[in-house]
């Protein structure tokens, strides 16, 4: 099949609804009995929360294309009207679906003594008490907002709760009623405790305000309510090139994003008629665009209920980060780091190496300069304290804050100021690129001169999301790498052109090209007797240029395994397109996050790591690295990673050619593979507890634990 064959629509998904097909496979977990009544709460809120942002940046960019009569198709064939008609109709399936499903995990923790209590449930006591945390904490505050008679009309917050009213003077019943909102107030729990001699009693903040909101409109009758939510258009860009100062110009975009079009209204379903008209027609919006929910709106904040304390039975077990096999036998980091490379494999084995590593530069007087790329941080990050501290203690720190990582713009705001008021070089990312690379060098003067120690990874310096995606760190001495590492950092803070990379390969400029390369590579050396072979695990899969590749990969007899979370925009099992191509995904208690590919390069295998998926944003519009893990035994353990998510059949779910998913063949030995890693990791551990010391991080008092 030539080239211009495999640019035809019929070989490639939607994106977006890949993408809600990736939401469809969260909630089939939140639907799964196999899984803990509490965990299955939370797959249930996570929908939600990945509903509210496809709405606010996907289905806010489709209707931007709308408007302005953009008339191209995607590689599917579709037109962004095309799309949108598309999205609504899979919305509104999952969005059934969702809501059934909490209200058969709500039934079931009912039996368990988790009771979510609706207005119709409560008994008089109940009543009273929420009555009076209504008057004594709720009353206080609500702000009325009478949104008929007022212009311009008041803003009403994004992904906010409001109660809708039409209220009636009863002294003149022939008057048209008024409409009023309750903004349910945001710094109140959502879910509020009710005593009870055992178990748990909630009643929705949303209803307590609703069910006395009469207080608050004296002379009035409440003849109808609804709760409604909005989403608005969240895609907000910043031309970086051209701010002059790019911390105010992301503090702007924060603030407009409360400014933009709704792209979605989310209403109480059997809402009156005459109300959701009235909020269709204020807030601007199609039919099309309002979603009636018979169930909770805001599902996200279920998170709240399934992570309180406690009902630890209904709960995942506990499965606790080990020490990381490279350093079991290891008794000071640095040495060993001297002697070796160190893999470590998140949230199996513990981040506290990197800080650590990190901790220790920041008070060790031989080290002379630390750099490091920061994209998205934990809110008290241990990362960010070690690196003010190192700038206090006179070294030299250089760090690339990318102020433009979507809904953390806020927070790294505030950490790019505290590190520059600490006396750190704050560089705020690339005109007209996000830094998505994942980088530390820590410059150190030694005996015999000077030492580089760097880690690079495919995940995010956050000490508390290592513990919930899965993700793989590389640190090393290796000298080709550090000297890339260096030049890669002087390309971001400095006027310097790309140099002739030893090890890394970056985007935008090289890291497609040397994809492609690789595997155009893999074709070339593919024969009967021995045919290529690419493993891949990715995040998701959509650049058409990638896709083309594989495609003819695989008419070309290589073997192809692809495990991608999220997005693929891959056909695979396609007669005479992709007929060796696999696609599976896994979905389980940790967000696969890490991105490993391995080629198998005539019998002389090659295994990279990378902070980059393949996908057209990553490629061409952001800065990232791939970089290949050389040592055999790391190379050798990689591998087996792969092999083992490659033999899961609990989790795992086959895409199909049609773009559906189905669970794998389950035959055979059980295989969880998440549960797999884990294991090893504890049999790593236990094997050696006896052979020599174990890695135990410096406890430092500013951070205040190990």
């Amino acid at each position: 099949m030539s080239e211009t064959n495999l640019t035809s629509a019929e070989l490639y998904i939607n994106r977006e609804l890949s993408w809600l097909e990736f939401d469809h496979r969260v909630l089939m977990e939140g639907k799964n009995p196999d899984v803990p009544l509490l965990e299955r709460l939370k797959f249930l809120a996570i929908v939600s929360s990945n509903l509210d942002e496809f709405f606010m940046i996907r289905v806010a960019g489709l209707k931007q294309q709308e408007v302005a009569a953009v008339p191209a198709t995607d590689p599917s064939g579709l037109t962004p009207t095309g799309q949108l008609v598309c999205i609504g109709q899979r919305v509104r399936q999952l969005v059934a679906e969702q809501t059934a499903a909490i209200h058969d995990v709500l039934d079931h923790l009912a039996e368990q003594g988790i009771h979510m209590l609706s207005r119709d449930d409560w008994s008089p006591s109940q009543r009273r008490f929420l009555e009076d945390y209504f008057r004594q904490d709720v009353e206080p505050a609500v702000t009325p907002i009478a949104i008929q008679d007022v212009q311009p009309k008041p803003l009403l917050a994004g992904l906010r709760l409001n109660v809708a009213l039409r209220l009636q003077n009863p002294d003149a019943p022939e008057a048209e009623p008024k409409i009023a909102v309750l903004p349910v107030p945001r710094g109140l729990p959502r879910f509020v405790t009710i005593p009870a001699r055992e178990g748990l009693q909630v009643a929705t903040l949303e209803d307590v305000v609703a069910a006395f909101a009469d207080r608050l409109f004296p002379g009035y009758d409440i003849i109808d309510s609804a709760a409604f939510r909005l989403s608005r258009d969240n895609d907000v860009s910043v031309r970086d090139d051209e701010a002059d100062d790019l911390l105010r110009s992301i503090e702007h975009a924060v603030r407009d994003r409360m400014r933009r079009q709704v792209v979605r209204l989310e209403i109480t379903a059997g809402a009156d008629p005459a109300l959701l008209e009235y909020l269709r027609e204020c807030f601007e919006i199609t039919d099309d665009d309002v979603y009636s929910i018979a169930g909770m709106l805001g599902a996200a904040d279920l998170m709240d209920v399934a992570t309180r304390p406690g009902f630890d039975e209904l709960k995942y077990d506990d499965w606790p980060a080990q020490t990381p096999r490279d350093l079991l036998r290891s008794d000071d980091l640095l040495t060993t780091l001297q002697e070796r490379d160190v893999l470590l494999f998140h949230p199996y084995e513990t981040f506290d190496p990197v800080i650590e590593l990190l901790d220790r530069a920041a008070d060790d007087g031989q080290v002379i300069a630390i750099k490091q790329t920061l994209y998205r941080t934990a809110g008290d990050s241990p990362i960010v304290k070690a690196l003010i501290r190192a700038a206090a203690s006179g070294k030299q720190v250089t760090v690339l804050v990318e102020l433009k990582a979507r809904f953390d713009e806020a927070r790294n705001v505030g950490w790019a100021r505290k590190l520059e008021d600490a006396g750190c070089d704050v560089i705020y990312g690339v005109a007209g690129l996000k830094t998505h690379a994942k980088a530390l060098m820590i410059v150190r003067r030694e005996e015999y001169g000077i030492r580089r120690y760097v880690h690079l990874a495919t995940g995010n310096y956050n000490d508390r999301t290592a513990k919930l995606y899965s993700d793989i760190g590389l640190m090393t001495t290796d000298r080709e790498l550090a000297n890339d590492v260096s030049a890669f950092f002087n390309l971001l803070t400095g006027y310097s052109h790309e140099v002739g990379w030893s090890r890394l390969a970056i985007a935008p400029t090289g890291l497609r090209p040397r994809i492609l390369e690789l595997i155009e590579r893999e074709i070339q050396s593919s024969t009967d007797a021995q045919p290529g072979q690419i493993i891949a695990k990715i995040n998701s899969l959509q650049d058409p240029k990638v896709i083309r590749a594989l495609y003819r990969a695989s008419q070309a007899g290589v073997q192809i395994q692809l495990n991608v979370r999220g997005i693929c925009c891959l056909r695979p099992g396609v007669p005479g397109v992709s007929e060796t191509i696999e696609v599976v995904s896994i979905i389980d208690r940790y967000l696969e996050h890490a991105r490993v590919v391995y080629f198998r390069n005539g019998g002389h295998g090659e295994i990279y790591l990378s902070s980059a998926d393949w996908m057209v944003r990553n490629l061409d519009k952001r800065l990232e690295t791939l970089f290949p893990v050389v040592s055999d035994d790391r190379q050798k353990r990689l591998r087996k990673i792969l092999r083992t998510y490659f033999r899961d059949n609990v989790k795992a779910r086959r895409l199909l050619p049609d773009g559906s998913w189905e669970p794998v063949n389950t035959q055979g030995d059980r295989v969880r593979s998440q549960e797999a890693c884990w294991r090893e990791a504890v049999a790593a551990v236990r094997a050696s507890e006896n052979e020599g010391p174990q890695f135990r991080p410096i406890r430092n008092p500013d951070r205040g634990e190990p």
